[in-house]
């Protein structure tokens, strides 16, 4: 069964939005925004959104639950971070094993709160949002007259959260770069093909060959254009490689397991997939636990991009992530969802994010263009499932 082109256009409304609004970001920064060092920056600056939103997707396909903690516990994770490592001269192994396992108890408590003692979870990560926030803060003014404390002397834990893959000088082509983007532009072909061909054979819903075509074509383009503004940036940010990582792991989680179809049926409705022998309380529980996983996770990439730990970071992180998952085609209710819709609502993110900021557009407004960005979204999920009725 081919799809219409309604339905084509509909799939795609976001990609299309995400489109349009690079290149009028494009147009108002005079060609800026297209320059290697803002591609750089569009995948450093805004890592964090992308890891993060792979976790916040977890929680909110169970029933639209989202996590209020994550920004303050990247906060109090980094604190502990730096002060192991720049003030305690701990190894970097050991320190990101102990906020590893920081994270993993604090997740365990969460999920359990959540999940068998039923606190709701916005009240239970909240709870989380303040406390966070305030020990990461006292530990960081009590081990610093600045209320911060660096990290750039511990080269170790920079170069695997900060550095590049084969760095080159900057306007000098990065080959293994290239290289590397080759590979992918293949590789996504060859899934859109075989996707296409495995869903025909079982009947399901697919698109025409030469949509496929054209799509295939538009990726593989994309993915070449950015391994080539890397390439000219100085190489791969070895950050990409964690979020590729991430992203890639919650898309075959998602799509080809059974605990990733269990989290889409408790969010559709939790009764039925109790009664139907889905263990909704497990459920619950893993998805808070990996949330606190995926955070630790982001605060090592935030800690080494701003090479200090301070009381303001992951300040708005939670808002940034669930903006991302809304405006992806994440459903504020539980049960649908894709790692494909968050991964574009993460990049419109970051492109709002990086725009604003080149035109040194003032914060308050930045809030403003967020915030109605994120009601458009969350009312066009409403309205196409009121039509779909």
């Amino acid at each position: 069964m081919k799809k219409s082109a309604s339905q084509i256009l509909k799939d795609n409304t976001m990609l299309i939005v995400l489109v349009v609004v690079y290149l009028a970001f494009t147009l108002a920064t005079r060609g800026s925004m297209f320059s290697p060092f803002n591609f750089n920056e569009l995948v450093t600056q805004n890592a964090y959104v992308f890891i993060l939103a792979s976790g916040m997707l977890m929680c909110m396909l169970t029933g639209g639950n989202i996590d209020l903690s994550c920004g303050s516990l990247v906060c109090f994770l980094g604190a502990i971070g730096a002060y192991f490592m720049a003030i305690r001269g701990v190894a970097p192994g050991i320190s990101i094993i102990l906020m590893l396992i920081i994270g993993v108890i604090y997740g365990c408590i969460l999920g359990y709160l959540v999940a068998y003692v039923n606190i709701p979870p916005w009240i239970a990560t909240l709870a989380g949002y303040l406390a966070f926030r305030g020990l990461g803060t006292d530990i960081l003014s009590s081990n610093s007259n600045t209320g911060s404390i660096s990290v750039k002397s511990v080269e170790g834990f920079l170069k695997i959260f900060a550095g590049r893959l084969f760095p080159t000088k900057l306007n000098v082509l990065n080959i293994p770069c290239i290289t590397v983007g080759i590979i992918a532009a293949v590789l996504v072909v060859l899934l859109n093909v075989t996707s296409r061909a495995t869903k025909l054979k079982k009947g399901y819903e697919a698109d025409s060959a030469g949509m496929m075509l054209g799509k295939s074509v538009l990726e593989a383009a994309v993915i070449l254009l950015v391994a080539y503004k890397l390439a000219l940036a100085g190489g791969i940010p070895t950050v990409l490689v964690w979020v590729a990582i991430v992203v890639l792991f919650y898309s075959f989680i998602t799509e080809k397991t059974t605990i990733g179809r269990h989290f889409y049926v408790v969010g559709g409705n939790r009764e039925a997939a109790r009664l139907s022998g889905v263990n909704t309380k497990r459920i619950m529980f893993i998805a808070y636990l990996n949330m606190a996983i995926v955070t630790v996770i982001t605060t090592w990439v935030v800690l080494a991009r701003v090479q200090a730990a301070n009381s303001t970071a992951g300040t708005n992180y939670e808002m940034d992530a669930i903006s991302a998952c809304v405006v992806g085609g994440v459903s504020a209710y539980g049960g649908a969802g894709r790692i494909v819709g968050m991964v574009i609502g993460a990049t419109l993110i970051g492109v709002i994010n990086l725009g604003m900021n080149l035109l040194s557009w003032d914060a308050n407004w930045q809030k403003v263009i967020k915030g109605v960005v994120l009601l458009g979204a969350v009312a066009f999920d409403i309205l196409s499932k009121r039509n779909a009725k």
